[in-house]
């Protein structure tokens, strides 16, 4: 019996190896084609059942230097940053620390907005103004932003909502940094210390942190800077130099809807961890991955807790992309066949439309089909 045993286990691996380096030139074809058109640079993972079937880099972490991407590299999320605040938010509230139920005022009582909850927060239903916006002409853009003066800024200048809280579905950064900020205030610690002892640690992360680029000084070893092209000078440049996105350095010091750094394998830990409820009681995590509002009743495309829930011709999946002048970003995981897909990007590549590639690929082998698996 034991020599039938190693016999069929032989052959199952003589089966295997050459399907899996079948698939891996299958990956490799499809992306010498995205680097050269139209011109990907940034790292890629895809991961079945938590097993990596496929990790690579692309290109340049820093293009002055030509010193190259590898798999430790660490990117700026932009809003794929949002889960993790989701996830210490409903820590807190596990722990007893506060209720979805709570209103925005019981901890900013200075704020102008009435009725505004925590789960108005968590899913885009808050109507809360774009901190953005309206920072963008009546604030110095000499000076770095903290969480702290969004909310005196906001309190002060008395910008008036969007809309009443529950009427609608709009997506709001000032939501997440306001989360942050309750997370803050109700934990006692600042958002990245309270991140990275609570959060990142946990989880098994090991690259993982808070980090703004322009305000901290620090230089990280490894870090992919974020690049956008110039039609001018017909070449990538960093965007501090641009005009028209010079918040990213005035806007530097908000933390809550963006400035979670990562790399790709720390992303799937991250995502096996959420899978099996590593931070949350089962309950809660089922909560989070439920759908809680609906930003397209055509496509049935919703919003849980700080991830979007969608089904296509796959399946259903559970995904955020985050896009911030330099990076676009995206993680993915189909539930059904426990499929996670991880792209980023350090020269604002098209990241939804290649992680919809790269899943059919791993799937059924079709690299053609390109429909994006999210919404930016």
């Amino acid at each position: 019996m034991r020599s039938l045993l190693l016999f069929l286990f032989a052959v199952v691996m003589t089966l295997a190896v050459p399907a899996q380096k079948n698939l891996t030139a299958s990956f490799d074809s499809l992306m010498n084609g995205e680097v050269q058109n139209p011109g990907f640079n940034g790292n890629v993972l895809v991961a079945k059942g938590g097993k990596i079937l496929y990790q690579k880099s692309f290109g340049w972490s820093n293009f002055d230097t030509k010193e190259p991407l590898d798999d430790n590299s660490l990117f700026e999320l932009a809003s794929v940053s949002k889960q993790f605040t989701a996830v210490a938010i409903l820590e807190l509230k596990d722990a007893g620390k506060l209720s979805l139920t709570d209103s925005l005022r019981k901890f900013f009582p200075e704020l102008p907005y009435t009725g505004v909850t925590i789960r108005h927060l968590l899913t885009h239903t808050s109507g809360l103004p774009d901190y953005m916006d309206a920072m963008a002409t009546k604030w110095d853009h000499k000076r770095i932003a903290f969480n702290k003066d969004v909310i005196e800024f906001l309190a002060m200048e008395k910008v008036p909502a969007d809309f009443k809280p529950g009427a609608r579905c709009v997506y709001s950064n000032t939501a997440y940094e306001m989360l942050a900020s309750i997370v803050e205030k109700v934990s006692g610690e600042p958002f990245e210390v309270y991140l990275m002892e609570h959060v990142f640690k946990p989880a098994g992360l090991q690259r993982t942190r808070i980090y703004n680029t322009r305000r901290s000084g620090e230089v990280i070893n490894n870090y992919a800077y974020g690049y956008q092209w110039s039609d001018s000078l017909k070449r990538v440049i960093l965007p501090d130099s641009v005009k028209a996105t010079n918040f990213v350095f005035y806007l530097d010091g908000i933390v809550g809807d963006g400035c979670v750094n990562s790399t790709t394998g720390d992303l799937l830990r991250w995502d096996r961890a959420l899978k099996e409820h590593k931070l949350l009681s089962a309950a809660t995590q089922k909560e989070m991955f439920t759908p809680q509002s609906t930003f397209d009743t055509v496509t049935k495309f919703y919003y849980g807790y700080g991830e979007f829930l969608g089904k296509n011709e796959i399946g259903p999946y559970i995904t955020h992309s985050g896009g911030w002048p330099g990076y676009h970003t995206n993680l993915t995981r189909y539930t059904d066949q426990d499929l996670t897909v991880i792209v980023l990007s350090n020269n604002q590549g098209e990241v939804s439309k290649l992680a919809g590639k790269l899943s059919h690929l791993a799937l059924d082998g079709s690299k053609n089909k390109s429909r994006p698996l999210t919404k930016k």
